[in-house]
């Protein structure tokens, strides 16, 4: 497949924000979605006091190309279905992604998007794998909120996106077909 990065990234980032520090995020502080942990473990150095608020989006955009968009093979993924499993690895995890993929296309969910998780994508219809990733989405964020009611704050916002998201993935091809 041709890559969808670039469109993917700048969708990503308009959802993602800009710089905040809320007490009631796990992820800490966090710019432009890269939490202060991750873009440590990116560089390989502690990061300094007020670097974190200073990322500019020229400055994330290969993070997020190695850290979410190749390790969930999205260039291998349907256009639309790419970005939509980025959006959802940048927020859940590179695992818990490819889970939600393997289980829309009827793979085993191994957390691994590997040469039969791929096959069983090509031979799904790209518009049903954005609703079935979609539906898996939604149920998730609601069973986190419900182990976690700290959580609540977010699930309005988390659920806004998972509609953004799929809005968007279907409107990039015609995965209808």
């Amino acid at each position: 497949m041709l890559s969808n990065y670039d469109d993917s990234f700048e969708l990503l980032i308009k959802s993602e924000g800009g710089y905040v520090n809320n007490p009631a995020d796990p992820g800490g502080e966090t710019n432009l979605g890269v939490t202060k942990k991750a873009w440590a473990a990116y560089l390989g150095r502690p990061v300094a006091t007020g670097e974190m608020a200073k990322l500019t989006k020229v400055d994330v955009k290969p993070f997020y190309k190695t850290e979410y968009w190749d390790k969930t093979q999205c260039d291998l993924l349907p256009k639309g279905v790419d970005y939509l499993a980025f959006d959802f690895a940048v927020n859940a995890g590179v695992s818990q992604c490819a889970k939600f993929i393997q289980r829309a296309c009827g793979a085993e969910d191994d957390g691994h998007i590997g040469p039969g998780t791929l096959n069983k994508v090509a031979m799904a219809k790209p518009c049903d794998l954005v609703d079935s990733i979609s539906a898996q989405k939604r149920r998730f964020y609601k069973e986190l909120v419900a182990k976690n009611p700290g959580q609540r704050v977010f699930l309005d916002g988390w659920l806004r996106r998972v509609d953004q998201t799929q809005f968007s993935a279907r409107g990039m091809s015609p995965i209808g077909a």
